[in-house]
């Protein structure tokens, strides 16, 4: 991670799955190299954290109509620009109660994000969402077809914060056909391209015109023991 930062110097990178508890974050690692971090993890599972080259301000863990013990929401506001970073609920397989947690849960965020609009012109979603939004985002979609990730409800979901004002950055450029972020670990996934594009990162319509491009880096896929997950890299003016 510090290699990669050294390399990209990005201003926020937001992290999800980080599977440790407050007390075990590698933040002096970070501050060595110019990074602050706020971060909400529990042990072994879920986890989520951002890192800024500025302190982040008004920092929240929990929403107000989301009770959850679940470590999954982190909001940072760097300048004017206010950031919530998701690690969206998996959901195990369609019909399961894991499945209708995640989409209680997509709701919850949807009724969440309509009033913080309103506080936050300047809103950035981003993370892992765990759903593929179009057929266009997965290696087969006949595979895939009403699965998890990439069943309708899960898209509809989807669907509904975007229909708030935001817009898909990684969509508002022309891109490769074939454009995943995330491959399984089994098969030769990444090396034959059978991935998914879930890590999103969706941008208020104030946003939208000082976004300069949107781009997947594989790169750190290629590493050894490497994330399943990509960067998904967006820029601004």
């Amino acid at each position: 991670m510090v290699d990669w930062l050294e390399i990209h110097q990005p201003d926020v990178l937001a992290l999800q799955e980080t599977k440790l508890v407050d007390d075990s974050f590698p933040q002096e690692a970070f501050k060595e190299i110019g990074y602050h971090a706020a971060y909400s993890g529990q042990k072994t599972y879920n986890g989520v954290a951002i890192l800024c080259r500025q302190a982040p301000k008004d920092i929240l863990t929990d929403l107000p109509n989301l009770v959850d013990s679940q470590r999954r929401i982190l909001g940072v506001t760097v300048d004017d620009i206010r950031l919530l970073n998701l690690y969206v609920p998996n959901g195990s397989e369609v019909g399961s109660k894991k499945y209708a947690y995640k989409l209680d849960w997509l709701g919850r965020i949807k009724d969440y994000l309509q009033e913080a609009l309103v506080e936050y012109p300047k809103l950035i979603v981003l993370g892992d969402f765990n759903v593929a939004p179009a057929d266009q985002d997965v290696h087969d979609p006949d595979i895939w077809h009403e699965t998890i990730l990439c069943s309708t409800p899960e898209r509809e979901a989807l669907k509904e914060i975007l229909a708030l004002g935001f817009q898909d950055s990684f969509r508002l450029f022309e891109q490769e056909a074939q454009s995943f972020s995330w491959w399984d670990y089994r098969g030769g996934a990444f090396r034959r391209n059978r991935g998914l594009r879930i890590d999103l990162i969706l941008i208020s319509k104030a946003l939208v015109p000082k976004c300069t491009g949107c781009v997947i880096d594989k790169e750190p896929r290629r590493l050894t023991r490497p994330s399943d997950h990509a960067p998904v890299i967006a820029t601004f003016a």
